[in-house]
């Protein structure tokens, strides 16, 4: 069997004081096996479970199909998934499950290796209209509907998005009236905008749908409340009053059947409202245990916050699966002579490929980290150990900002491993634009993603602006003084980062303090705490003037506030990858994952290195020296780029890439064996000589 090379070379000595740990010994390698069981969470033995389901064939994507073959297979391969029974990790036990919402999203996330229109079809059918039933609906409701939805033997829709109101819920059109002479609700959906659209299963399959719609009881509107419609009969024909349309086909996910549908004045009996946060009695009488409407709203919506836990998760796998290909690739292609004129140099030695994709492996890292804390608190939430308003509140937040961080940055991984593979990352069997058309839709659904950034933001101000509530005119005072002067600035040491006189004539001590991940914490924090203190600052200042002027003022701030959540995501994501570097005992392995977190906080310093020098955070000289130092950080790291990708654990049935696996060295050792067959025969061509110089021809540079 052929191996992939590591042909990549260790910087010189001399140089590994540029670097971090001075003088330290240069690591051997990294323990993949136990960075491995570290990447693979808490629930360890649900993923790997899923891991063995994907590599069967059955489950793979079919893409050369068409729309009406690729969804009836993706619903036959939906068959095989509830024969294995994943989907009763999650449910409670009262309908045979284990009640391990952790273990259940482990499994569900790994789906994306298989076929990712499989994933989200078992996503809608499992994690949405069941999800519906369990978390907002009562022991009844379970009883009645989860066994056939879990068996499959009713398929399902999630009907909450409209054509008119997309991610603002609470808008919809939508309406389920009370009917007390026949003690029904009413399901309508007066106008077009009001259709529900994109919903998975609603084209062909669904024979029933979660329906969220505007409660009216008795003339009075209680909001958004969601309740169990049929939709079908056992023929697949629309019931009376049902109707729909199929969306046909989109950029991606073509085995799953999108389409639209729309109600006129169906009728479902009282007891369909799924009631464990509203309810109306038999008496037309509705009564709630949340009595705020707008607390209401939201608890009942965040309880389905699990399908963007979800996509964080299956978009760092997508991560991982696409640097996995292209840094084999990588080590494994030759291209152009630099310093031998027998072998051409590996592309991984170059670097500017190494800067396309040691980053990223950083960044995927950090993502991995990240999303183990959200499947924690997740778990925490949904098991009922921690079931406070308090973590609900964090769980929802952390949901948005790392759902829209990890679904953009998988795009955007996607495209650079296409790229960086050059042609052959261009053809369908090596898996990436396959994959990037799949996941494309991940960055606007279960909540479009600046719009989930901009809820996060909200959280961040409203935060902030809690320090504040009930000050006397002393604190006000004290604050308005602080930040006069800046004193926050000046305690997190970030004051000393500005410094620029020690630095003058040796370009390394510019970067030292950076090395420190206080320091580099300092600097990401202070980044947040900067650009959410000017902004609420700007939005106080409208406080008491009209609705319509705080509007313009909160939509003149919109951009920065985008910016301050994506900065704190990041941080986030930087906090989480020092402390799963606690859980690393190898030390070699430990000192290379310190460097690649290193890498990962001065790439995103590097990244807003124009705010960091604008707003005097670092002094000229270190920001000039940054660039270079993460150079040599990367050139570090790139003789384990193989093995920090090869801990991901996913095998070639996973990956299912020509590229991914050892074709190119063959191809390589095969053509390096001819030429040198072919030199070692005497026979090999010798090179065109060089045209001699004209007679009498002058020499360059020298004078007549």
């Amino acid at each position: 069997m052929t191996t992939i090379p590591v042909s990549g070379t260790i910087p010189d000595t001399d140089r590994i004081e540029d670097l971090p740990e001075e003088g330290a010994t240069v690591p051997s390698g990294i323990d993949t096996a136990e960075l491995g069981r570290i990447l693979l969470g808490r629930w360890p033995e649900a993923r790997l479970a899923a891991r063995k389901r994907a590599e069967d064939p059955r489950f793979h994507s079919q893409y050369n199909q068409t729309v009406e073959d690729q969804r009836n297979h993706t619903f036959e391969q939906l068959k095989l998934l509830a024969d294995a029974g994943p989907q009763y990790l999650g449910m409670p036990e009262s309908v045979g499950g284990d009640m391990s919402p952790g273990a259940n999203l482990s499994a569900f996330e790994e789906l994306v290796l298989a076929d990712p229109s499989l994933q989200i079809k078992s996503g809608v059918q499992w994690g949405l209209f069941g999800s519906a039933v369990l978390n907002l609906g009562t022991e009844e409701h379970h009883q009645k509907w989860l066994p056939s939805i879990l068996d499959l033997s009713m398929p399902g829709a999630f009907a909450m998005t409209e054509i008119g109101h997309g991610s603002d819920v609470a808008s919809i059109g939508t309406t389920a009236t009370y009917i007390p002479e026949t003690d029904e609700f009413e399901i309508h959906t007066p106008f077009k905008a009001a259709w529900k659209d994109y919903l998975g299963n609603a084209a062909v399959h669904g024979r029933a749908a979660t329906v969220f719609a505007q409660l009216i009881v008795n003339g009075t509107n209680h909001g958004v409340h969601c309740l169990y419609v049929p939709l079908r009969d056992e023929n697949g024909e629309f019931l009376p009053g049902v109707g729909g349309e199929d969306d046909g086909r989109k950029g991606g996910l073509n085995g799953i059947d999108n389409g639209r549908l729309h109600f006129d004045h169906v009728r479902v009996p009282r007891t369909n409202l799924l009631n464990k946060y509203g309810d109306v009695d038999e008496n037309g009488v509705y009564s709630s245990p949340i009595q705020s409407p707008g607390r209401r709203f939201f608890t009942m919506i965040g309880t389905l916050v699990q399908g963007r836990v979800s996509l964080d998760g299956a978009a760092t796998i997508a991560s991982q699966a696409a640097l996995s290909i292209a840094v084999r690739y990588a080590e494994q292609r030759r291209q152009f002579n630099t310093h031998s004129d027998t072998q051409e140099q590996t592309l991984l030695d170059y670097q500017r490929h190494q800067r396309r994709l040691i980053p990223r492996i950083a960044e995927t890292y950090a993502m991995t980290f990240a999303h183990q804390q959200l499947l924690d608190k997740f778990h925490e939430v949904f098991s009922g150990e921690d079931d406070s308003d308090e973590n609900r509140e964090q769980l929802e937040t952390l949901a948005a900002a790392f759902k829209a961080m990890s679904t953009w940055s998988a795009l955007d991984t996607l495209q650079e491993c296409r790229e960086a593979c050059g042609g052959a990352g261009f053809i369908a069997k090596n898996r990436f634009v396959e994959l990037r058309a799949d996941l494309d839709v991940y960055a606007t659904f279960e909540g479009d993603n600046t719009i989930l950034l901009q809820l996060a933001a909200k959280r961040l101000l409203t935060d902030y602006s809690a320090g504040f509530k009930d000050a006397d005119m002393g604190v006000m005072a004290r604050y308005v003084a602080d930040r006069a002067a800046e004193t926050g600035f000046n305690r997190t040491g970030l004051r000393k980062l500005t410094q620029a006189v020690s630095d003058t004539g040796d370009s390394r001590k510019s970067v030292n303090a950076l090395r420190d991940p206080e320091a580099q914490r300092a600097l990401l924090v202070d980044r947040v705490h900067t650009m959410v203190g000017d902004i609420a600052d700007e939005l106080r200042a409208v406080g008491k003037k009209s609705r319509l002027e705080q509007a313009e003022a909160f939509n003149e701030n919109q951009n920065r506030l985008l910016e301050a959540a994506r900065t704190h995501a990041r941080l986030l994501q930087w906090e989480a990858f020092t402390a799963g570097l606690e859980k690393i005992e190898d030390p070699d392995t430990k000192r290379v994952l310190t460097w690649l977190r290193d890498l990962f906080g001065l790439h995103l310093i590097e990244t807003d290195l124009a705010w960091y020098l604008s707003y005097g955070r670092l002094s000229m000289r270190r920001g000039r020296a940054l660039e270079s130092y993460i150079n040599r950080l990367i050139a570090r790291l790139r003789p384990y780029a193989l093995e920090l990708v090869d801990s991901f654990g996913l095998s070639p049935e996973l990956l299912r890439a020509e590229i991914g696996g050892t074709v190119e060295a063959e191809r390589q050792e095969e053509a390096a064996e001819y030429y040198r067959r072919l030199r070692a025969s005497g026979d090999a061509p010798v090179k065109e000589p060089k045209p001699a110089k004209p007679a009498g021809a002058k020499k360059r540079g020298k004078r007549s």
